[in-house]
């Protein structure tokens, strides 16, 4: 008895029956206490005070008043279903607390629901975590919430998308991936759900609009929905929209960026699809070359005389204002009611420059006067400009006009772009970043374009996101990040990576992005499995960071590289096999789409033209070798053919039709190359095509060699020596072999060549014969963050005097192409080594952003053995 009262802090003085009734109180709290403190999760199996989802073949019912949001209720509705994916029991929806049952699921959205404002007013629940946040949502078990309801599980969300992701942070929990339609992903089948009781709380998010871009959808989505989805109107319309809205909610995500193709009508020319994408809570935007919500390529370049009656004169606002300005404020009307965008400024129609003054003096001038007029449309009907969500977005063209002088309207967000290859061109300076519009991210995973297109697979690593992503949030680019992310398919972990980093961007930071796979296969395929998924993914997507499958027409590897590259995509396909033969039957598809298809089809590819390159090497001194890898170059060839014919045809009686190609443009890099021996080949691999050649460069580039004895990766130093408030940190899954060093936070100083020696440094230990050598230092092709900033290295050899290297190279010429299509750019130092022996090489890291790769040593010409 004495030990207790020292345990609960009792007084002596009380007595025996006081301290029994106080330790009964205690114990009857302790469940509310520590499920008050603890996470809730959902588990099968039934434990005591567990709330019952669904038990013994009957589903709990999920409340959602109709004063509630749409969204709420349509959320509501695809929980059912998942719940009944899952358990084979569905859930129904009621409205009215008269009719609840014993148990009862409750979702609302704070100051929307009479149910949830009970509890709060009862002190039932606490929302204060919520409360006038944006986007944020608590999901509690609660005993006797109402007279005659035992237990309810109740998601409160701050805003109707919130409770949106409330509500399916309860799928998520249960097993449902958020690609479960996309994808195929079929949740683990489960006779009962139980929510053990506890509480999560979560929000805000790091940014503010977090969402997607569907583009160059000619080949695939286009295809795809006319036949599958929007089959009346042939187009992408409201049935496809309403699948898309409900993947971004699943995702977390908020905004969309509309298909806007030449395949691809308007998509305020369909009136359903902005009263769907309201309906689901949806934010509607525009790309970075279509202003004010409208999309130019069929509105003005096909649909404006039907619109207005009269044939449209140049799309140029210097000759053409009350046009143009008409054409902009009409849409900005139609709109008014919808939550929603606006991109500002000017471009050409079909992403083109700007059509006016042949100065950059000129167009920044007009620019101007564009800048007063879109202003004036918006303070003439949506009542003023502070909440008007703008953007401006300083991509291609209109960066130089924006570096030489260009005014852009304090409020309105800058949304900086990636060069098209996944390395951001510029990111806020100390001034900008004071901005009351703050700035944004617009990010490719997908591109069509010089100097040359990858629209087929998704090879972007989580490592290279995150290491863009965080370099840019860093730099106060919190308010909207936007996905290139092409058709949706084949970019479904990559799409996800993002879309998590936008939500937390804490959570996924460049040293641990690498392990990302291994979640997101966790997730999708179960733990079990996760390890072996990721290991693939991570090897695919390693290879593919010195050469892409789409740009392996122009780079040219030595026969040493291309070997290791065919040896090293056999091995990932013999994992897969005997991965597929432990996939349970229901997760068959899912792992087809997410795994085997592009595995394979990466692996094919260097096979088919790698086989077809050596096979015209041998023609005229080897001819049964040519004819063999002929055959084998014309065999990869069939296999993607066929790989891709099952991926349309194959998957749920032709659910996917059309969604996948792998000629996406008719480029020639997809067809059969030329071989040494053609009288070999079919007679289908050897017809004769006329391919795009539209917007490429084809010059051949010299791609990475393979690793040699004197090869140092930049992990493999010797010493680091870092600076305060700093690291030096090693990423994994980062430029040529996987291991790359930078320096972290990436906010830090940038030093000049007088300050060498403040600045941070790591030392490598060579070991060398006497003569002349050439250093290859090899880094990521990123930019420098702002101008005033670059990417400079210090090098010593053996503590002489410093050479200085940048690495910064904004201009887009030949050897930009080269570097982003082979991963990385690099610079060469003599070394003259008079006595054999240990050779210290230090590099200083002098700037952030700036990403050391790896360093290759090679004799010169005359003192090669």
């Amino acid at each position: 008895m004495n030990n207790l009262k020292r345990l609960f802090f009792i007084p002596n003085y009380c007595s025996k029956a006081i301290i029994r009734n106080i330790l009964l109180l205690i114990v009857w709290l302790c469940p509310y206490i520590l499920s008050a403190q603890k996470t809730l999760s959902i588990v099968s199996k039934v434990q005591i005070g567990a709330f019952p989802i669904v038990s013994k073949a009957t589903a709990t019912s999920i409340l959602v008043e109709e004063s509630n949001a749409e969204v709420v209720g349509i959320t509501a509705e695809a929980v059912s279903s998942d719940i009944f994916r899952i358990t084979g029991v569905k859930p129904s929806i009621i409205h009215d607390l008269k009719t609840a049952p014993q148990y009862l699921i409750i979702a609302g959205t704070l100051g929307a629901s009479a149910v949830i404002n009970q509890l709060v007013t009862s002190k039932k629940i606490d929302l204060s975590a919520i409360q006038n946040k944006w986007e944020s949502f608590k999901i509690v078990t609660i005993n006797n919430p109402f007279p005659n309801i035992k237990q309810a599980l109740v998601i409160v969300g701050s805003d109707r998308r919130g409770t949106a992701y409330g509500l399916f942070e309860i799928s998520r929990m249960a097993g449902v991936s958020p690609w479960t339609w996309w994808a195929d992903v079929n949740p683990m089948p489960r006779k009962e759900l139980f929510a053990l009781s506890g509480n999560i709380t979560v929000g805000e998010p790091s940014v503010k609009y977090r969402g997607i871009f569907i583009n160059d959808e000619d080949w695939g989505l286009n295809a795809w929905a006319k036949r599958k989805m929007d089959t009346t109107i042939k187009d992408i319309g409201p049935n496809t929209y309403s699948h898309v809205f409900e993947l971004l909610l699943r995702l977390r995500a908020n905004m969309i960026w509309p298909a806007m193709h030449d395949s691809t009508k308007a998509f305020w020319y369909y009136k359903e699809n902005p009263k769907v994408a309201d309906k689901y809570g949806i934010v509607i935007g525009s790309t970075h070359c279509d202003m004010m919500l409208r999309s130019n390529t069929f509105e003005w370049g096909k649909n404006y005389e039907q619109e207005y009656s009269e044939k449209p004169n140049e799309y140029r606002y210097d000759k053409n204002k009350a046009q143009i300005y008409r054409y902009w404020e009409d849409r900005v009307k139609e709109a008014k009611n919808y939550e929603t965008i606006y991109t500002i400024g000017m471009r050409g129609v079909r992403d083109g420059s700007i059509v006016g003054p042949t100065t950059k003096e000129g167009k920044i001038q007009l620019l101007d006067v564009i800048f007063k007029d879109e202003r004036e449309i918006f303070e003439r009907n949506l009542g003023g400009i502070l909440n008007v969500p703008q953007i401006f977005c300083p991509y291609k063209e209109v960066l130089d006009l924006y570096r030489a002088g260009l005014k852009v309207p304090e409020d309105a967000t800058l949304i900086w772009t990636d060069d098209n290859f996944g390395y951001i061109r510029q990111l806020s300076n100390a001034e900008e970043q004071k901005r009351s519009g703050a700035s944004g991210v617009y990010y490719h995973l997908s591109y069509l374009g010089g100097p040359h297109d990858y629209l087929w697979l998704t090879t972007t690593s989580p490592s290279l996101i995150s290491y863009e992503m965080t370099k840019a949030y860093q730099f106060g680019a919190n308010r909207l990040w936007v996905l290139n992310v092409g058709d949706i398919k084949p970019s479904e972990m990559e799409t996800q990576f993002f879309l998590d980093m936008a939500w937390d961007v804490k959570k996924w930071n460049p040293e641990n992005a690498w392990k990302y796979a291994e979640y997101w296969a966790g997730e999708t395929f179960g733990k079990a499995l996760a390890p072996e998924i990721a290991n693939i993914k991570n090897q695919y997507l390693q290879l593919a960071q010195n050469g892409k499958p789409e740009h392996l027409g122009i780079l040219q590897f030595d026969d040493a590289s291309k070997q290791e590259r065919i040896l090293a995509y056999d091995a990932l396909i013999d994992q897969v096999e005997r991965l597929k033969k432990k996939i349970q039957p229901y997760q068959k598809d899912a792992f087809f789409e997410l795994i085997e298809y592009p595995v394979k089809g990466a692996g094919l590819m260097n096979r088919k033209i790698f086989y077809a390159e050596m096979s015209r090497q041998v023609a005229t001194i080897d001819k049964k070798l040519a004819i063999a890898y002929s055959r084998k170059a014309e065999d990869a060839f069939k296999q993607i053919k066929s790989l891709t014919e099952y991926y349309n045809t194959g998957i749920q009686q032709g659910k996917w039709d059309h969604i996948i190609t792998y000629f996406p443009r008719n480029l020639s890099v997809y067809g059969m190359p030329t071989v040494g021996a053609p009288e070999v080949l079919d007679s289908t691999s050897t017809i004769q095509k006329v391919y795009d050649r539209r917007y490429l460069d084809t010059t051949p580039i010299k791609a990475a060699t393979k690793a040699n004895a004197a090869t140092k990766y930049a992990t493999d130093f010797q010493t680091k020596h870092e600076i305060v408030n700093e690291q030096i940190i090693a990423i994994n899954g980062l430029g040529l072999g996987g291991k790359s060093i930078t320096r972290y936070p990436f906010n830090g100083n940038s030093f000049k060549e007088t300050a060498i020696d403040n600045a941070p440094y790591v030392e490598y230990n060579l070991s060398l014969k006497q003569g002349t050598y050439n250093l290859s230092i090899k880094c990521l092709p990123t930019h420098a963050i702002h101008a005033g900033r670059s990417l400079l290295l210090g090098v010593t050899i053996n503590q002489e005097k410093p050479t200085f290297i940048d690495f910064n190279h904004p201009k887009e010429d030949k050897k930009w192409s080269a570097n982003v299509l082979r991963g990385y750019t690099e610079s060469n130092i003599p070394l003259k080594i008079e006595q054999a022996g240990k050779t210290t090489v230090r590099i200083y890291l002098m700037d952030t952003g700036l990403a050391l790769s790896r360093l290759d040593v090679e004799p010169l010409e005359n003192d090669k053995p």
